[in-house]
Protein backbone atom coordinates (compact mmCIF):
# COMPACT_ATOMS: atom_id res chain seq x y z
CA UNK A 1 0.00 0.00 0.00
CA UNK A 2 1.49 3.33 -0.95
CA UNK A 3 1.68 5.70 2.25
CA UNK A 4 -0.50 8.41 1.30
CA UNK A 5 -3.09 6.06 -0.74
CA UNK A 6 -6.69 7.02 0.44
CA UNK A 7 -6.15 11.09 1.39
CA UNK A 8 -6.89 13.98 -0.15
CA UNK A 9 -4.23 16.63 -0.53
CA UNK A 10 -4.12 20.73 -1.18
CA UNK A 11 -1.09 21.77 -2.25
CA UNK A 12 -1.25 25.57 -2.83
CA UNK A 13 1.18 27.02 -5.83
CA UNK A 14 1.61 23.67 -7.04
CA UNK A 15 2.84 24.62 -10.41
CA UNK A 16 6.69 25.08 -10.53
CA UNK A 17 9.07 24.25 -7.75
CA UNK A 18 8.98 23.12 -4.50
CA UNK A 19 4.68 23.18 -4.87
CA UNK A 20 5.87 20.96 -7.96
CA UNK A 21 7.87 18.53 -6.30
CA UNK A 22 5.71 17.82 -3.59
CA UNK A 23 2.53 17.37 -5.82
CA UNK A 24 4.95 14.78 -7.72
CA UNK A 25 5.68 12.90 -4.53
CA UNK A 26 2.28 12.84 -3.40
CA UNK A 27 1.00 11.65 -6.39
CA UNK A 28 3.39 8.87 -7.00
CA UNK A 29 2.64 7.66 -3.45
CA UNK A 30 -1.01 7.30 -4.02
CA UNK A 31 -3.00 10.28 -2.68
CA UNK A 32 -5.74 12.79 -4.93
CA UNK A 33 -3.83 15.71 -5.08
CA UNK A 34 -5.50 19.21 -5.75
CA UNK A 35 -2.69 21.90 -6.16
CA UNK A 36 -3.63 25.53 -7.29
CA UNK A 37 -2.30 27.93 -9.50
CA UNK A 38 -1.98 31.90 -10.23
CA UNK A 39 -1.63 32.90 -13.94
CA UNK A 40 -0.13 29.90 -15.88
CA UNK A 41 -3.34 28.13 -16.81
CA UNK A 42 -1.38 26.12 -19.62
CA UNK A 43 1.56 24.78 -17.21
CA UNK A 44 -1.48 23.81 -14.90
CA UNK A 45 -2.99 21.76 -16.77
CA UNK A 46 0.17 20.06 -18.55
CA UNK A 47 1.26 19.69 -14.77
CA UNK A 48 -2.32 17.89 -14.15
CA UNK A 49 -1.85 15.38 -16.76
CA UNK A 50 1.98 14.52 -16.27
CA UNK A 51 0.49 13.70 -12.45
CA UNK A 52 -2.25 12.38 -13.49
CA UNK A 53 -0.36 9.10 -15.31
CA UNK A 54 0.73 8.28 -12.38
CA UNK A 55 -2.54 6.61 -12.04
CA UNK A 56 -4.52 8.78 -9.46
CA UNK A 57 -6.81 11.85 -9.56
CA UNK A 58 -5.50 15.23 -9.70
CA UNK A 59 -7.24 18.75 -10.07
CA UNK A 60 -5.61 22.35 -10.93
CA UNK A 61 -7.78 25.05 -10.00
CA UNK A 62 -6.98 28.41 -9.90
CA UNK A 63 -7.30 30.28 -6.75
CA UNK A 64 -4.99 33.29 -4.79
CA UNK A 65 -4.02 31.90 -1.70
CA UNK A 66 -3.83 35.47 -0.09
CA UNK A 67 -7.58 35.94 -0.50
CA UNK A 68 -9.88 34.86 2.32
CA UNK A 69 -13.02 34.48 -0.36
CA UNK A 70 -11.37 32.52 -2.78
CA UNK A 71 -9.35 30.54 -0.16
CA UNK A 72 -13.01 29.36 1.59
CA UNK A 73 -14.70 28.48 -2.05
CA UNK A 74 -11.41 25.89 -2.87
CA UNK A 75 -11.87 24.78 0.12
CA UNK A 76 -15.75 23.81 -0.18
CA UNK A 77 -14.88 22.80 -3.33
CA UNK A 78 -12.15 19.90 -2.83
CA UNK A 79 -14.58 18.68 0.25
CA UNK A 80 -17.61 19.19 -2.15
CA UNK A 81 -16.29 16.95 -4.92
CA UNK A 82 -14.03 14.34 -2.77
CA UNK A 83 -15.73 14.40 0.51
CA UNK A 84 -12.74 15.69 2.94
CA UNK A 85 -9.29 16.99 2.85
CA UNK A 86 -6.65 14.89 4.79
CA UNK A 87 -3.46 16.83 4.01
CA UNK A 88 -2.79 20.54 3.34
CA UNK A 89 0.44 21.74 2.52
CA UNK A 90 0.98 25.71 2.70
CA UNK A 91 3.36 26.19 0.08
CA UNK A 92 2.40 29.52 -2.43
CA UNK A 93 5.30 32.00 -1.44
CA UNK A 94 6.90 34.73 -3.53
CA UNK A 95 10.18 37.25 -2.82
CA UNK A 96 10.44 40.75 -3.75
CA UNK A 97 13.81 41.36 -2.35
CA UNK A 98 15.49 44.51 -1.29
CA UNK A 99 17.34 46.46 1.27
CA UNK A 100 14.89 48.11 3.86
CA UNK A 101 15.91 51.45 2.77
CA UNK A 102 15.01 50.63 -0.88
CA UNK A 103 12.00 48.24 -0.20
CA UNK A 104 8.44 49.81 -1.01
CA UNK A 105 5.12 49.45 1.51
CA UNK A 106 3.73 47.13 -1.18
CA UNK A 107 6.96 44.94 -1.86
CA UNK A 108 5.88 44.66 1.73
CA UNK A 109 2.72 43.86 1.98
CA UNK A 110 2.52 41.68 -1.68
CA UNK A 111 4.95 39.37 0.84
CA UNK A 112 3.12 39.03 3.97
CA UNK A 113 -0.15 38.41 2.17
CA UNK A 114 1.32 35.94 -0.36
CA UNK A 115 3.32 34.20 2.26
CA UNK A 116 2.14 34.86 5.38
CA UNK A 117 -1.38 35.47 5.39
CA UNK A 118 -2.11 32.73 2.42
CA UNK A 119 -1.26 30.64 5.55
CA UNK A 120 -4.06 31.86 7.90
CA UNK A 121 -6.70 31.69 5.36
CA UNK A 122 -6.03 27.97 4.08
CA UNK A 123 -5.83 26.72 7.64
CA UNK A 124 -9.09 28.55 8.64
CA UNK A 125 -10.19 27.03 5.71
CA UNK A 126 -9.76 23.70 6.25
CA UNK A 127 -10.11 23.97 9.91
CA UNK A 128 -13.60 23.06 10.19
CA UNK A 129 -13.54 19.99 7.73
CA UNK A 130 -10.66 18.59 9.54
CA UNK A 131 -12.68 19.32 13.05
CA UNK A 132 -15.71 17.42 11.95
CA UNK A 133 -13.18 14.53 10.79
CA UNK A 134 -10.78 14.84 14.15
CA UNK A 135 -7.74 14.24 11.84
CA UNK A 136 -5.54 15.95 9.71
CA UNK A 137 -2.17 16.87 8.79
CA UNK A 138 -1.29 20.85 8.21
CA UNK A 139 2.38 21.48 6.43
CA UNK A 140 3.88 24.72 6.16
CA UNK A 141 6.88 25.45 3.53
CA UNK A 142 8.90 28.33 5.45
CA UNK A 143 12.91 28.77 4.58
CA UNK A 144 15.68 28.99 6.83
CA UNK A 145 15.83 32.55 6.17
CA UNK A 146 12.67 32.57 8.34
CA UNK A 147 15.21 31.26 11.28
CA UNK A 148 18.26 33.21 10.39
CA UNK A 149 17.43 36.29 8.45
CA UNK A 150 19.47 37.21 5.46
CA UNK A 151 19.97 40.98 4.37
CA UNK A 152 17.92 41.93 1.76
CA UNK A 153 15.04 39.88 2.52
CA UNK A 154 13.48 41.86 5.63
CA UNK A 155 9.93 41.04 4.40
CA UNK A 156 10.34 37.55 3.45
CA UNK A 157 12.12 36.53 6.16
CA UNK A 158 9.17 38.18 8.60
CA UNK A 159 6.84 36.33 6.76
CA UNK A 160 8.49 32.46 7.06
CA UNK A 161 9.45 33.35 10.70
CA UNK A 162 5.80 34.49 11.15
CA UNK A 163 4.78 31.04 9.23
CA UNK A 164 6.79 28.96 11.98
CA UNK A 165 5.37 30.83 14.84
CA UNK A 166 1.95 30.40 13.37
CA UNK A 167 2.82 26.74 12.98
CA UNK A 168 3.52 26.27 16.63
CA UNK A 169 0.24 27.98 18.40
CA UNK A 170 -2.10 25.92 15.50
CA UNK A 171 -0.17 22.69 16.50
CA UNK A 172 -1.43 23.49 20.19
CA UNK A 173 -5.22 24.35 19.49
CA UNK A 174 -5.55 21.49 17.63
CA UNK A 175 -3.66 18.53 18.24
CA UNK A 176 -6.25 17.34 20.96
CA UNK A 177 -8.40 16.97 17.91
CA UNK A 178 -5.54 14.56 16.09
CA UNK A 179 -5.05 17.64 13.77
CA UNK A 180 -1.04 17.77 13.44
CA UNK A 181 0.99 21.34 12.42
CA UNK A 182 4.25 21.29 11.14
CA UNK A 183 7.05 23.27 9.39
CA UNK A 184 9.47 22.09 6.80
CA UNK A 185 12.38 25.50 6.07
CA UNK A 186 14.27 24.41 2.72
CA UNK A 187 17.70 25.50 2.23
CA UNK A 188 19.09 26.22 -0.36
CA UNK A 189 16.95 24.62 -3.17
CA UNK A 190 17.48 24.56 -6.92
CA UNK A 191 14.73 25.45 -8.94
CA UNK A 192 13.87 27.52 -12.01
CA UNK A 193 14.09 30.20 -9.78
CA UNK A 194 17.84 29.54 -8.75
CA UNK A 195 18.55 28.92 -12.84
CA UNK A 196 18.43 32.49 -13.67
CA UNK A 197 21.65 33.32 -10.94
CA UNK A 198 25.14 33.56 -11.85
CA UNK A 199 26.55 29.98 -11.59
CA UNK A 200 29.52 31.12 -9.88
CA UNK A 201 27.25 32.33 -7.10
CA UNK A 202 25.56 29.18 -6.79
CA UNK A 203 28.94 27.13 -6.56
CA UNK A 204 29.57 29.69 -3.51
CA UNK A 205 26.62 28.38 -1.99
CA UNK A 206 26.98 24.65 -2.57
CA UNK A 207 30.65 24.71 -1.06
CA UNK A 208 28.89 26.77 2.00
CA UNK A 209 26.84 23.91 2.33
CA UNK A 210 28.25 20.56 4.53
CA UNK A 211 26.91 18.03 1.95
CA UNK A 212 28.42 20.27 -0.76
CA UNK A 213 24.93 20.38 -2.56
CA UNK A 214 21.77 22.27 -3.32
CA UNK A 215 18.93 20.42 -2.80
CA UNK A 216 16.19 19.23 -4.90
CA UNK A 217 12.31 19.80 -4.46
CA UNK A 218 11.94 16.26 -4.53
CA UNK A 219 14.24 16.68 -1.11
CA UNK A 220 12.00 18.85 0.41
CA UNK A 221 9.31 16.45 -1.31
CA UNK A 222 10.17 13.45 0.72
CA UNK A 223 10.13 15.70 4.29
CA UNK A 224 6.69 16.22 3.33
CA UNK A 225 5.46 12.91 2.50
CA UNK A 226 6.75 11.81 5.93
CA UNK A 227 4.31 14.72 7.51
CA UNK A 228 1.39 13.87 5.72
CA UNK A 229 1.37 10.19 6.33
CA UNK A 230 0.48 8.39 8.80
CA UNK A 231 4.65 7.71 9.73
CA UNK A 232 4.38 11.03 11.29
CA UNK A 233 1.09 9.93 13.47
CA UNK A 234 3.30 11.79 16.52
CA UNK A 235 4.80 14.45 15.09
CA UNK A 236 3.40 17.85 15.70
CA UNK A 237 4.64 21.36 16.17
CA UNK A 238 7.57 20.94 14.65
CA UNK A 239 10.23 22.74 12.37
CA UNK A 240 12.05 19.99 9.79
CA UNK A 241 15.09 21.34 8.10
CA UNK A 242 15.83 20.60 4.83
CA UNK A 243 19.04 22.13 4.21
CA UNK A 244 21.49 20.01 3.53
CA UNK A 245 23.09 20.77 7.09
CA UNK A 246 23.35 24.65 6.69
CA UNK A 247 21.82 25.27 10.18
CA UNK A 248 23.71 23.08 11.58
Amino acid sequence: MKLLEGKVALVTGGTRGIGKGICGQFAKEGATVVFTYLSSEEKAKALQAELASFGGTVLAVKSDASNFEQTEALVNQVVEQFGHVDIVVNNAGITRDNLLMRMKEEDWDLVMDTNLKSVFNVTKAVQRPMLKQRSGSIINISSIVGVQGNAGQSNYAASKAGIIGFTKSIAKELGSRNIRCNAITPGFIETEMTEVLDEKVVEEWRKSIPLKRGGTPEDVANAAVFLASDMSNYVTGQVVSVCGGMLT
